[in-house]
């Protein structure tokens, strides 16, 4: 993704060029042992700084992407959304996400998410 300064020498304004890029929640707590109790992300950038539980990737159109950073003490289990899946997990089946490591997943079908891992 582009700068917001790159994307303002286009001609965008200072708030368009957020918009463009996507918001940002350095403060998620992760909760939940399910897919439907998880707490449901809202922004495209978050960090998960407490909670021991999980969290549920957005409804989102092709090519949107998500990045979770996890700096709690605990894994947390990454979800996608209902009756959606994550590589091969199949539907509805999450991924744990160790502390300290980070996650970006994209959406390449009407179903299917890529995850990319962190070291």
């Amino acid at each position: 993704m582009a700068l917001a300064a790159d994307i303002m020498k286009g001609g965008f304004s200072a708030i368009s060029a957020r918009a463009i890029q996507g918001q940002v929640n350095g403060a998620v707590a992760a909760a939940g042992t399910t897919q439907a109790a998880a707490t449901a992300i809202t922004m495209s950038t978050i960090a998960v700084t407490s909670g021991t539980g999980g969290v549920r990737l957005p409804s989102a159109e092709l090519n949107d992407e998500v990045a979770v950073l996890n700096l709690s003490d605990a894994n947390i289990t990454v979800y996608p959304p209902t009756s959606e899946q994550i590589n091969e997990l199949g539907n509805n089946n999450g991924f744990l996400l160790a502390n300290n490591t980070a996650v970006k997943v994209k959406k390449f079908t009407a179903t299917r998410w890529m995850a990319f891992l962190s070291a």
